[in-house]
């Protein structure tokens, strides 16, 4: 087993690192508060090769593995969690999907828009009476011949205002349940499509999560991906993807938050010597980089996995579970490391920890994650 990056992955480390620090950095406190993100700096990730780092190169993209994505992620989430979502999505779900599952017609039209941020990407599943039980959608598609009918409420949309193309999963032929489920690429615009409230976050504040809502939209048959009854499947298949690029943020997180408590601990005196000398803050960070750094292997796991073409969704979900919880775990610690300097925005960590809870819930809560690793280990 080889534990190097290739000098390729550095590079790809290192210039995100850079821009993370000097340009999402500054006023990441302002973007939390006003719960806005800045659309110029979308574009700069997109220019710099964020957004679609996966997607082949003829058609806009990187070209790049799974890994390279991780290490972006990771290093962007250490400063900004909300640009890490927009990220994410875009990424792992939105182009990912269609990339893997889209037509060739499909795949030019929409995927060097997307790659390069000229339009932003959102993934519809979640709905208010289907979060974790996706089969029961009640947004319905009906087919008309050459179009489909579309209806229906999604809600915790991330990029749901910002996004210009949507992927949307609805029902067609109920009576089949999961099997008659469809997915959809529904552009922005289109006539009895809206943008719903926005959502009062806890943590990923800046991100943009809106309700969307759908009254009789006319889809083109030609915007469906897959064929009659895929839609299921889809939305499955992309999510395990997903899950990878979500580990990715909560160890992101995780890691951010022990750089800034390792910093402080050594410049933060108490009794006439640095906090770091006191062997009650030693093993917080200790045991804050133990679980860091297990978390990393498992995130790294999962991407090489799905990078060499192995069945990834057991490692997938594993590296979920443990580095979200290790996200919760490991900033909770970090405040309490700064007393009650962690409990202001100034000093950034109580942000992490407000931050670190979602991914123990979106893309799959913890508890569903349990069940897909016992699913795998017992098949």
């Amino acid at each position: 087993m080889n534990f190097e990056l290739t000098e390729e992955h550095k590079a790809i480390q290192q210039a995100t690192r850079d821009f993370a620090r000097t340009t999402l950095l500054p006023g990441i406190i302002e973007r939390d508060n006003a719960q806005k993100f800045d659309p110029s700096l979308v574009r700069q990730m997109g220019e710099m090769g964020l957004m679609g780092m996966m997607v082949e190169e003829q058609y806009g993209g990187g070209g790049l593995d799974t890994l390279s994505y991780v290490l972006a992620m990771e290093e962007i989430c250490k400063i900004d969690a909300s640009a890490g979502v927009i990220m994410s999505v875009n990424n792992s779900l939105v182009c990912w999907g269609i990339q893997q599952y889209g037509s060739e017609e499909q795949k030019q039209k929409y995927l060097p828009d997307l790659a390069s941020a000229q339009k932003i990407g959102a993934f519809c599943l979640s709905e208010p009476e289907a979060g974790s039980d996706a089969t029961s959608q009640h947004t319905t598609a009906v087919d008309q011949g050459d179009y489909y009918i579309l209806n229906g409420t999604k809600n915790w949309i991330t990029n749901g205002n910002l996004s210009e193309i949507c992927l949307v999963m609805a029902q067609t032929h109920p009576e089949k349940r999961h099997k008659g489920i469809n997915v959809f690429l529904v552009e922005k615009g289109i006539a009895g499509f809206t943008v719903g409230r926005k959502e009062d976050k806890m943590g990923i504040r800046a991100s943009d999560t809106h309700s969307l809502m759908f009254a009789d939209v006319m889809v083109p048959k030609g915007n469906r991906i897959g064929p009659d009854g895929f839609g299921f499947k889809f939305a499955m298949d992309t999510l395990n993807g997903g899950r990878i690029g979500i580990a990715a943020q909560a160890l992101g997180i995780a890691a951010g938050a022990y750089e800034l408590s390792l910093a402080y601990a050594k410049q933060r005196r108490t009794f006439g010597k640095p906090i770091s000398e006191h062997q009650a803050i030693q093993f917080k960070l200790a045991e804050m980089a133990t679980r860091i750094e297990a978390a990393r292997l498992l995130v790294y796991k999962a991407a090489y996995t799905k990078d060499v073409g192995k069945d990834y969704i057991g490692e997938a979900a594993m590296a979920k579970l443990y580095a979200s919880d290790v996200a919760m775990w490991v900033t909770t610690e970090a405040v309490q490391i700064h007393g009650g300097y962690g409990y202001v925005k100034e000093y950034h960590v109580e942000r992490h920890m407000r931050d670190a809870k979602i991914t123990q819930i979106y893309e799959g809560t913890s508890e569903i994650q349990k069940l897909v690793i016992a699913r795998e280990i017992l098949k």
